[in-house]
């Protein structure tokens, strides 16, 4: 292995809805973050993986920072504390035109203590102007960052040269997984995120938040894949919104899931999708393990 080879863990933090999964998708060239405009969209500790000839990079898209008043909050909490222990660089994401807001300064705060490298990224500038973009750019230098880089990533073409600046930072290493791996997930795990995302796109209110996807059965075959999944709800009161009249609404998710799956796997994919009610589910340990 090249000598000069850099290897590390790279988290991307910050409030929900600021762009972190945006940024990991667009870096990785891959669908693996789930995209929606609905806050608290990711709600677990993803890896992907960026390698070539001298660099691996292990991005880990991280729930955005919540006040846990569910335990669902208190797992998402978990995934981020133990991510930022595992950091060799952080980034911090931030929205042009919200920042500072008091979650943004208790992050900024927090990672001010963490003896690691750190970036920030002045996200969604294209929806802000030069004055306020200056005034935040500023306002971000108070808080130790190695480097500030304002950038709008939904419409940036090229992110090589953040790539290369990320890479300077990380340390000295042989690559810790297969240089043609993208992630460590299994595919169980991105259809469950897949048909959880066709949730967060099609239903208003709370049904997003007051639901789960399960995968029980994820088989593949050398010409189909075929899924078994549960739909967790809190409420009985729910599961007539998500069928919708006729069953149309469950269908929609199923075949939007099915084509957003076909495309990673190449293959024909069925999906069969039941209704589970697990009152409270968020409130409880014990139904947090199952996902």
């Amino acid at each position: 292995m090249n000598s000069i080879y850099r290897a590390g863990f790279v988290s991307i933090v910050g409030k929900p809805n600021v762009g972190k999964s945006t940024l990991m998708n667009k870096l990785l060239g891959e669908k693996l973050s789930i995209i929606s405009p609905k806050p608290q969209t990711t709600r677990q500790q993803i890896k992907g993986i960026i390698s070539d000839d001298k660099r691996q990079i292990i991005l880990m898209d991280t729930p955005g920072f919540v006040e846990a008043r569910y335990e669902l909050h208190n797992k998402m909490l978990e995934y981020i504390s133990n991510s930022l222990k595992d950091s060799d660089v952080i980034i911090f994401m931030t929205d042009a035109k919200k920042f500072p807001t008091d979650y943004d300064k208790q992050i900024c705060e927090n990672l001010k203590q963490l003896n690691v490298p750190k970036i920030a990224m002045l996200n969604k500038i294209d929806l802000s102007d030069e004055i306020t973009i200056n005034k935040k750019l500023e306002l971000l230098k108070a808080y130790d960052f190695e480097k500030i880089i304002p950038i709008s990533v939904l419409k940036a073409s090229d992110l090589s040269s953040f790539l290369d600046e990320l890479t300077k930072l990380l340390p000295f290493n042989p690559p810790f997984y297969s240089t043609d791996e993208i992630s460590d997930m299994p595919m169980r795990f991105f259809a469950q995120e897949i048909i959880r995302e066709q949730i967060f796109l099609n239903y208003d209110d709370e049904i997003p938040y007051a639901s789960t996807v399960v995968v029980e059965q994820y088989h593949d075959f050398p010409n189909k894949v075929v899924i078994a999944a549960n739909i967790w709800l809190e409420k009985k009161s729910q599961k007539p919104i998500v069928i919708g009249k006729g069953g149309k609404k469950i269908k929609a998710i199923r075949i939007s899931a099915e084509k957003e799956i076909h495309k990673i796997v190449e293959k024909r994919v069925k999906i069969d999708l039941w209704i589970k009610i697990k009152p409270n589910w968020r409130k409880k340990q014990n139904a947090l393990k199952e996902f």
